[in-house]
């Protein structure tokens, strides 16, 4: 029973999806083998040993027990700002960027940052539902920009001018996107950030998955200096270098909007922890084969998934990315969340439903197949197809008995 005094705009929010998920497994058998897990975006190795090696000799540092900077280690700023200023062909600084305990909070700090109780922000469905999450327990709208599988779940500014007014302070952009895995081309990108610059709003751009696209578009929002107006970019190291459990994101942002957020930064985290902070520099500059290794692993397994389930009649690809595939099931009428809990209780394959990410999303399930082999996404695609023979023979069988 919740309590009557707790602050409603958070007990209104909806409760974190994937553990909720994960429990529809406690029924699964195990007659089709090990369950598989492809709901949550999890590295699928850990990083190098000597990469372990200094973070635990960094965490085993006397520096490493002391309060560092609000803003993250002056080393990781440095760092972080030359690679974006590469990356971006832009010159970033130190003082544009702050290190954040995983990206996660890096847009919690950042929507506190630029709305309010009352105010709306702009978030295409389907979303990613940590986003939606933050935006509801902080009494502010998420106002939905509705995507669709023919335009390959691209957004589109055209349609999202309409739906701007005064209360609208904020647009999220996810690219490569979660759930989706769709990758914005920099035209897409560099419409949103004009939109945004006209109408004095702000564009977030979520760019946890960007390093894990060999060759994939990097938008150009920041070849020109009006960026430092209206764009905050978000980012992660917890997921490009492997170490999701020591929490490491980052934000760019213009310098005195870094500034505002370092109130924010103060209050929920005083500094990030520092030892995955100390070893990251490093990380840098000497991982970038390691990273290349990764990002063809990943390609692999991208071929592996989508031949996988050319081989289920009537299961459909509607898009897939890095880490993501994004598939249309063949049972219509049926939500996405019977479909997802009986594949996880009946067959141990444990993926989630589209309606955790949105209105109108329950025709697709969210598979996240980066953190498994290529023999494991064969054997969950297999389940696909026997799942969808014994749900046709069920209905077959049930058509018989309703004539009988």
């Amino acid at each position: 029973m919740t309590h009557p005094n707790l602050n409603t705009h958070l007990v209104d929010t909806a409760t974190p999806p994937i553990p909720e998920a994960a429990g529809w497994l406690a029924g699964y058998d195990g007659r089709f083998g090990p369950a598989i897990n492809l709901s949550q975006a999890v590295p699928g190795d850990p990083p190098p040993q000597v990469f372990l090696d200094r973070i635990s000799s960094a965490a085993a540092s006397a520096e490493a027990t002391r309060y560092g900077d609000i803003f993250g280690d002056e080393a990781l700023r440095q760092a972080y700002a030359r690679a974006c200023s590469s990356l971006y062909g832009a010159p970033i600084t130190p003082e544009e960027t702050a290190i954040t305990a995983g990206c996660n909070q890096a847009f919690f700090v950042s929507i506190l940052a630029v709305a309010k109780a009352g105010d709306a922000v702009l978030l295409p469905s389907p979303w990613y539902f940590n986003h939606k999450m933050t935006l509801d327990m902080l009494g502010i709208e998420a106002r939905p920009l509705p995507l669709s599988a023919e335009r390959g779940f691209l957004p589109d500014a055209g349609a999202a001018r309409p739906l701007i007014d005064d209360t609208v302070k904020a647009i999220v952009l996810v690219t490569p996107n979660n759930p989706t895995g769709a990758v914005y081309p920099a035209a897409t990108v560099a419409a949103f950030k004009e939109m945004a610059f006209e109408n004095n709003l702000w564009l977030v751009i979520d760019e946890t998955y960007r390093d894990f696209l060999p060759g994939s578009s990097l938008h150009r929002a920041f070849t020109t200096p009006d960026w430092r107006s209206c764009v905050i970019s978000l980012y992660s190291f917890s997921k490009s270098y492997a170490i999701p459990g020591h929490r490491v994101g980052a934000i760019t942002a213009a310098a005195p909007v870094i500034e505002e957020i370092g109130k924010v930064l103060d209050c929920v985290q005083i500094c990030p922890a520092r030892a995955a902070q100390m070893a990251l520099p490093w990380a840098m500059d000497n991982l970038t084969d390691w990273r290349q290794d990764v990002n063809a692993t990943l390609a692999d397994r991208l071929i592996a998934f989508q031949a996988a389930l050319d081989l289920c009649p009537g299961w459909r690809l509607d898009q897939i990315g890095a880490y993501f595939a994004y598939v249309r099931h063949p049972f219509a009428g049926v939500s996405a969340t019977a479909v997802a809990e009986h594949l996880a209780r009946e067959f141990g394959l444990l993926v989630l439903p589209g309606s955790y990410f949105g209105p109108g999303q329950d025709d697709h399930l969210r598979f996240a197949f980066a953190n498994v082999d290529a023999a494991t996404i064969e054997k969950a695609c297999e389940r696909l197809a026997l799942y969808a023979q014994t749900a046709a023979q069920t209905d077959i069988e049930a058509r018989d008995q309703g004539h009988g």
